[in-house]
């Protein structure tokens, strides 16, 4: 099983209080956890990764327990392997591409030379077809660039698993279509589990192998296939 997951966690701001109560399995490698904002999504995605801590539950991603309360099973975020992508990427605006890349490889706050020589970063730069433009910043690249360098920044840790905030939210249709296609081939090309958040069809009609309905904090309906896949059957 690649994802088995049972999360609990009571979310108060103010006066308001919001119960989040989320169980699914998959042994998909692309799934994608569909709702609209304010599901729980992605409070659902930070207690994967160890950000935020549930109340109770059980994480288990690849066959590694990363979360148990009944075993006290706790791992920190970087103990987990996961790789967390923001929805904005999160590059380093005054990093270049390569200095992003190697960030990294850094194990404290030092920012990496402008030049770094790293056998590693050069090879994540020539997987993702980067080298071009390696010493350029992220404000003169494309958008699918900048997701490029994040996810090669990203997997440079050897991770377990992808896991993809609303990677897509703040473009328009077009580019989000061509996004799309490139980060299901960049998936198919490492070869590594991917769970997505995103409240749009577009996205889960590109990306997902199954779907997991989220709404109100809670899983509504059991993994379902695609209709593209349906259709297979």
């Amino acid at each position: 099983m690649i994802w088995d997951v049972t999360l609990g966690k009571q979310l108060r701001h103010g006066d308001t209080r919001f119960e989040l109560d989320v169980r699914f399995a998959s042994d998909v490698s692309r799934l994608v956890l569909f709702g609209p904002s304010g599901a729980g999504k992605t409070q659902t995605l930070k207690m994967l990764a160890g950000i935020v801590t549930p109340d109770r539950g059980r994480v288990a991603v690849a066959g590694r327990v990363l979360y148990d309360t009944a075993t006290r099973v706790d791992l920190t975020p970087q103990d987990r392997r996961l790789t967390y992508v923001f929805q904005d990427y999160a590059l380093f605006p005054h990093l270049t591409v390569r200095q992003n890349i190697a960030f990294a490889r850094r194990s404290g706050w030092l920012n990496p030379r402008r030049d770094v020589v790293d056998e590693v970063v050069d090879r994540w730069i020539a997987a993702f077809h980067l080298q071009a433009i390696a010493s350029h910043y992220p404000h003169q690249i494309s958008g699918g660039q900048r997701q490029r360098t994040a996810l090669a920044r990203a997997l440079l840790r050897d991770p377990i698993a992808l896991l993809l905030d609303e990677p897509f939210a703040a473009l328009d249709q077009r580019l989000r279509r061509s996004l799309c296609d490139e980060l299901r081939d960049l998936q198919a090309q490492v070869g590594l589990p991917m769970l997505l958040i995103t409240h749009d069809d577009d996205d889960v009609k590109a990306l997902a192998d199954e779907v997991v309905h989220v709404l109100g904090g809670q899983v509504v309906s059991e993994p379902q296939r695609t209709a593209a896949e349906a259709a297979l059957v």
